[in-house]
């Protein structure tokens, strides 16, 4: 039981954090310049320009919307994991102080759109969700089994397209490269910090060669028959993956006892299973 409550406080404490991230973003480095990269935020800043509303006003009744869309067309589970974020957000929007950090748009766009993707992706990995357009290609895969990705492409660029008739050119573009920067910074914390090596070994010294993988590296190895097509002799393949830290140390090993081994690494975004997502003896 504590062990739960210690869980729910962790994750309530991320989704947090990551919802203060994304206020600092929209009224310290995206909203003062102007780009409105998509996204619910992204309409509050237009609107706000446009019309004079209140952006947390308008970030509080988009996502009431989508919280309703939310409970009827994709069930309870959705609506309590998006519930918080969408939330929180308009009220941290509404407080944190509207202040010009950067005078530079460049670099206040690019500063911003990555702390924007980190904020998400903490937010993607704690199973939550800050609301906005985030909902309703969910609700377009689920009734027209129409791609996520192509769902929030056209709500994003229906947000962006109007930076051209509210703002001016320069805006438009500034909002289509945040986009790019804030997708680039959550694949790369989604698959770039995780990477490992997934390399296959070929050599007669396999033996010798993966005893010392087991002991210095302390990596397991899968030994895999192969057959050389022109010679037909047969021989085990070796297959280990690790982290890629330990890959240097692979290629001495590898490298100390025969230098014609022949040698396949690929890179992998992410590995499950003992030693990588637990270690060993844990449950």
């Amino acid at each position: 039981m504590q062990m739960k409550a210690k869980f729910w406080i962790k994750k309530i404490a991320c989704i947090l954090f990551s919802i203060v991230l994304i206020a600092v973003c929209v009224n310290m480095f995206l909203g003062p310049h102007n780009i409105a990269a998509g996204g619910l935020t992204g309409l509050a800043i237009i609107l706000e320009q446009w019309i004079g509303v209140s952006r947390s006003l308008v970030v509080y009744i988009g996502n009431g919307l989508v919280l309703i869309l939310a409970f009827i067309f994709l069930g309870k589970e959705v609506f309590f994991n998006t519930f918080i974020g969408a939330a929180l957000l308009p009220f941290f929007i509404g407080i944190v102080p509207r202040y010009t950090i950067i005078n530079d748009t460049m670099l206040s766009m690019v500063i911003g759109s990555a702390i924007f993707g980190i904020a998400v992706s903490i937010l993607y990995h704690n199973k939550a969700s800050s609301g906005g357009t985030g909902i309703p290609p969910l609700i377009l895969q689920k009734y027209f089994k129409l791609s996520p990705s192509i769902g929030l492409f056209i709500t994003d660029g229906i947000v962006v397209i109007l930076c051209l008739f509210v703002f001016d050119v320069d805006a438009f573009f500034f909002a289509i490269a945040s986009i790019f920067i804030t997708s680039a910074t959550m694949n790369y914390i989604e698959n770039g910090i995780s990477k490992k090596k997934l390399v296959y070994i070929i050599s007669d010294l396999h033996e010798i060669i993966t005893q010392e993988i087991l002991h210095e590296i302390k990596r397991g190895v899968t030994l895999i028959p192969s057959i050389g097509a022109f010679e037909q002799s047969q021989r085990p393949m070796l297959l280990v993956t690790l982290n890629s830290k330990d890959y240097q140390q692979l290629l001495t090993i590898v490298d100390r006892h025969d230098k014609e081994a022949f040698m396949i690494t690929d890179t992998v975004s992410d590995v499950h299973g003992e030693g990588f997502t637990y270690e060993s003896g844990s449950v």
